[in-house]
């Protein structure tokens, strides 16, 4: 896998506007770039599938929504008050670029507060609080900002454009969370075997940001026998950390997870892929973490239960406006997911 095609991959899909439930952009090019896989479903939410083969069944599944807001309100004289969809931590967020979703195009705003000039000593050193936070799009009245599209419900995310960095193999983008799972979805479509002798469906869920909703009713809908969630998951390798126990560390390789509050991976299967990317040589490393959660959370407790493993791309700084990921990682996930495909395949199961 060349750099440029992982880099123009991954720039397509975090660039995409995907708030929980607004995730049609990325939908779209999921849609157009697995038209050769099989055919094109949908759950009743917008959950996408696309399947090829019988036989074992393998689900292969990212979330598309990132961490986003929705407007509120708009005040008489022009600003924006907005919820979360998602979780955020409010000391990202001021003098944040945003965009603001409508029907026609994507309005530009920043996000502010009073200025800590006129802040009592008292609050200086708090953090502010999203109920206290406002957009400002320019706009002198609500006339103005609903003349541009804008209204109660538009759906907003941070103005972020993928950049290489300066050794061009670390990116910084929004949505990491989860769009590396989306874009590795048409590359391991391109990479696997045409005649596995088994049902493999790429898949990507809506809303997993707001509690796994799309993971549940897509897993429902397809019924697999086995699971394969694709994530960005939260790197642990920045000051403040003990490097000698962090679990996901940028450029050493795809993280296997174990477990979380929402799911335990099944045991033998998570000795099944240590063992496929170790005979692959694909670089990896294991967490057992004690927060967050997966649409792992949802597809393993679906039906009668489904075997189910998370692999993870290490992101320092998800939900927030800028995050880093190494290619190296990426292209390990797709490897090792590839792989593990093609083993279980090969094996009837693990």
């Amino acid at each position: 896998m060349s750099i440029t095609k992982t880099q123009s991959t991954l720039e397509r899909y975090t660039n995409a506007h995907g708030a929980p439930g607004f995730e049609d952009e990325v939908s779209a090019h999921l849609a157009h770039d697995l038209q050769d896989w099989g055919d094109i479903d949908y759950d009743r939410n917008g959950s996408i599938a696309v399947s090829r083969g019988s036989g074992l069944h393998i689900m292969v599944a990212a979330h598309m929504d990132e961490v986003g807001f929705r407007v509120q309100s708009i005040t008489s004289d022009g600003f924006i008050k907005f919820v979360p969809v998602g979780g955020w931590w409010a000391h990202t967020l001021l003098s944040q670029r945003v965009l603001i979703k409508t029907e026609q195009e994507h309005i530009l705003g920043v996000i502010g507060s009073k200025p800590v000039h006129f802040l009592p000593a008292s609050e200086r050193t708090k953090v502010q609080e999203l109920a206290n936070m406002f957009i400002d799009v320019g706009a002198t009245t609500r006339e103005e900002v609903l003349a541009m599209g804008i209204e109660l419900g538009s759906p907003i995310v941070p103005d972020t454009q993928f950049t290489p960095l300066a050794n061009n193999e670390r990116f910084l983008a929004k949505a990491f969370d989860n769009r590396v799972g989306c874009a590795a979805l048409p590359l391991i479509s391109e990479t696997l075997r045409r005649d596995l002798g088994s049902k493999v469906t790429l898949c990507a869920t809506v809303q997993e940001e707001v509690g796994l909703r799309g993971g549940k009713t897509l897993s429902h809908k397809l019924q697999p026998d086995i699971a394969i969630i694709l994530e960005g998951s939260p790197a642990d390798d920045t000051p403040g950390f003990n490097l000698a126990d962090s679990q996901g560390v940028i450029g050493k390789g795809v993280q296997i997870r174990l477990h979380d509050p929402s799911a335990i991976v099944n045991p033998r299967f998570a000795k099944f892929a240590q063992k496929v990317a170790k005979e692959a040589g694909i670089k990896h490393q294991i967490a057992v973490r004690t927060s967050g959660g997966t649409d792992a959370g949802a597809v393993a407790y679906s039906g009668q239960g489904v075997p189910t493993i998370v692999m993870g791309v290490p992101a320092r700084y998800i939900h927030s406006h800028n995050s880093i990921i190494e290619a190296s990682d990426f292209e390990a996930m797709v490897n090792l997911a590839t792989s593990l495909i093609e083993a279980l395949s090969d094996n009837g199961g693990f």
